[in-house]
């Protein structure tokens, strides 16, 4: 079992000289750190001029790890090995560690570095990651990774808190400046023996795995790091435990990875990892369908490009309403007002979706806000529905079922932005809805759900708990004048007949710039260009929904036959949305009949990728993702387990791609060089594709 531990950057706002005598100090021993019982230097070396000193030492731990393990590994201490690398020249410290004891079962590999901050030359940074590759032991590997776990998250934010003691002892000494590195500097002696060596000698002996884990947990106590700032995280992110900020780290490196910097923020990103309480795997596959989905439908642009129609400013009983004792944004609705099965006459299951979701989008915009104002993190809002009015009206069919969508979709892709939901004067009827709806909402969103009988609300306990008396609705017994419209029932001259309302539910849904297309093994998905002019510009934008695939461009001098669609009922599968198209003839050859003009690129499942192809011919142009298979395996290269299991399961499914392409005109592209070489653009769909897509600014 492999695991991957990363933290925030930790931001010493001293020079690194300081830091780094600050640092010096905490060898051999360290009074701070009980456990960090020797260190003895093993190898030694520096550069002529003295700029580069690298230094190798072997340190000991006693762990602190019940009785019973510690009989079993039978030692009492733990060894690792540190390679440090200064360099003064360039001012940063490298640090690699790993562990040598019981090293056949174990292997931990830590990687830090201290270096100035990129912004203010006064400052220091320390960043760190490690992984743990564990093997087994003899049936403890659960109970020692918890103990593993506790001690990490316990000692996590050690390390900083013991430069900070060291500096602060360094300026209690009047050692407030340590001069820079420079070419006239002297070569630094050798560091003192009794300086630097072990004052106990600690015997060598085997480890066992519950050692060696709290061993690495240590380690992170006393270097913590990585690509986020703590104090970032704190106030914007709020509290989180190191394996949590970890998971954050890894999710959004994995994004910035295979997404070309096409990431959500972390707000974002942090909502779907609480939603599967921190799995990656889960967070990572229900995030990256959600990002497909906002990318197909175009949800990003939707607070500037969705317009409500006029029957739901009249007769839509809900609006933004201040915000809740906890600074979180508070949204009325007055469902027992509302003619549910009106506005779905009159608008249809789209539009109600739509507006639904441009609700949704509003509420993370005053998630950012509320923020920023009150000084501390805030992620979600609270929802107050009132019920009264509710009557065997509101359970119309067809209006159940467009609310059932509605929850489902708001569930995917909205996790964890609903903090409270207060239900108040709860009719008798409303048990027989709660019973329709409830197995569509997440367990943990029921958990957030507050339901109040009749007048119950106004008792101790009751709405004033949650929120201030002076913003409490008028209709709810309150002072504060709201906003929300009374509702009452659409007039039926506003409904519009079910073959318009699927023309326009057909024309929503289908309303993005996106194609979908599906891919099978021997049956790939292929797209036909024809271009006239030679250096026109090809470009591309697609995502992997689904499986893996090869990504190829060819160049045929003759069309390719009409296309023809792939069977699919030969594959047993339905695929509504989707296509597969063939273009090239299987009598045709390759160097032929056609020529491959970019190198193959594999894309992963949840990759998004961007390019473009200049042209150097006329001719027919012809894009094809196809099923990536895996190699065959020899008899002295045997794939891992996991690799064969995952094969299997690609095998046994579609691959599926999202794609949008652009041809640019050579007239429209032209490079130039008369004071030196710049690129013209004129085309503003495709600088808008350029920036706003490959960029992909998310909020």
């Amino acid at each position: 079992m492999v695991q991957k531990y990363q933290s925030p950057v930790r931001v010493y706002k001293h020079p690194f000289e300081l830091v780094m005598a600050a640092y010096e100090r905490r060898f051999p021993t360290c009074h701070l750190i009980p456990m960090f019982v020797a260190s003895d230097i093993v190898d030694e070396e520096a550069s002529e001029d003295g700029s580069t000193h690298k230094i190798e030492r072997r340190c000991a731990l006693d762990v602190d790890a019940p009785r019973l393990l510690k009989r079993i590994a039978g030692v009492d201490y733990v060894y690792f090995i540190q390679r440090n690398t200064l360099n003064r020249k360039e001012r940063t410290l490298h640090i690699e560690s790993h562990n040598e004891t019981f090293s056949n079962r174990v292997i931990i590999h830590e990687t830090c570095c201290y270096s100035v901050h990129p912004e203010n030359e006064d400052w220091t940074c320390f960043e760190q990651t490690a992984s743990l590759d564990i093997k087994s032991f003899f049936g403890f590997e659960s109970t020692v990774e918890k103990i593993a776990m506790k001690q990490y998250a316990s000692s996590i934010k050690k390390g900083k808190e013991i430069i900070e003691f060291y500096l602060k002892e360094l300026e209690d000494e009047g050692i407030t400046h340590v001069p820079r590195w420079t070419t006239s500097s002297l070569p630094l002696p050798p560091p003192r023996e009794s300086g630097w060596h072990s004052r106990r000698s600690v015997p060598t002996a085997g480890v066992s795995k519950a050692i060696v884990l709290i061993l690495c947990c240590n380690m992170f106590c006393l270097y913590v790091a990585d690509k986020l700032d703590a104090d970032y995280i704190k106030r914007y992110l709020g509290d989180l435990t190191p394996l949590q900020e970890s998971c954050l780290i890894r999710l959004r490196q994995w994004l910035q990875e295979t997404h070309k910097g096409k990431i959500p923020k972390d707000e974002h990103i942090l909502r779907f990892l609480r939603a599967r309480d921190f799995n990656m795997d889960k967070a990572r596959e229900i995030l990256c369908q959600s990002l497909t989905w906002r990318k197909q439908h175009q949800v990003d642009y939707l607070l500037e490009t969705w317009t409500s129609p006029q029957v739901l400013h009249d007769y839509y009983t809900g609006g933004w309403h201040h915000h809740d004792r906890d600074g979180r944004p508070l949204y009325i609705l007055r469902l027992g007002q509302m003619d549910t099965k009106g506005l779905v006459r009159a608008l249809g299951e789209e539009s109600l979706l739509r507006h639904v979701l441009s609700i949704n989008e509003e509420g993370l915009r005053r998630c950012e806000e509320n923020t920023k104002v009150f000084g501390r993190p805030i992620s979600c809002w609270t929802c107050l529905v009132d019920l009264e009015g509710l009557n065997m009206r509101h359970l119309w069919r067809p209006g159940v079922k467009a609310l059932l969508r509605i929850i489902e979709v708001v569930e995917a892709n909205y996790p964890e932005t609903l903090g409270r939901l207060l239900i108040l004067r709860a009719p008798r009827v409303f048990p027989v809805l709660w019973t329709l709806v409830s197995p569509f909402i997440d367990e943990n969103t029921r958990k957030k759900f507050l339901i109040y009988a009749g007048n119950d609300y106004q008792g101790p306990g009751g709405l004033v708990d949650y929120i201030d008396k002076e913003i409490i609705p008028d209709f709810l017994g309150g002072e504060c004048m709201c906003e929300v419209p009374e509702g009452g029932l659409v007039p039926k001259s506003m409904y519009r007949t079910p073959e318009e309302l699927e023309n326009e539910d057909v024309r929503l849904w289908t309303e993005t710039i996106y194609q979908s297309a599906s891919i099978f093994k021997g049956a790939p998905h292929e797209l036909l260009i024809e271009i006239i002019d030679a250096s026109s510009v090809i470009t591309w934008d697609f995502d992997v929904c689904k499986g893996d695939v090869v990504f190829n461009i060819y160049h045929s001098k003759r069309a390719p036959q009409p296309p023809r669609k792939d069977p699919l009922g030969a594959h047993g599968i339905t695929s509504p949305g989707g296509n597969n198209v063939q273009l090239i003839d299987k009598s045709w050859t390759l160097g032929q009949d056609y020529s491959m003009v970019e190198s193959p690129l594999t894309c992963k499942e949840g990759e998004s990728v961007q390019g473009s192809h200049i042209t150097r011919w006329p001719g027919f142009y012809i894009l094809q993702w196809k099923f990536h298979s895996m190699p065959a395996c020899s008899a002295t290269n045997l794939p891992r387990v996991d690799d064969v299991l995952a094969t299997l399961q690609v095998s046994s499914h579609k691959c599926k791609v999202m794609y949008y392409t652009e041809v640019l005109g050579s007239e429209d592209f032209r490079l130039e060089s008369r004071t030196g070489l710049s690129t013209s653009w004129h085309l503003p769909m495709f600088f808008f594709f350029f920036f706003c897509t490959a960029i992909h600014l998310y909020y």
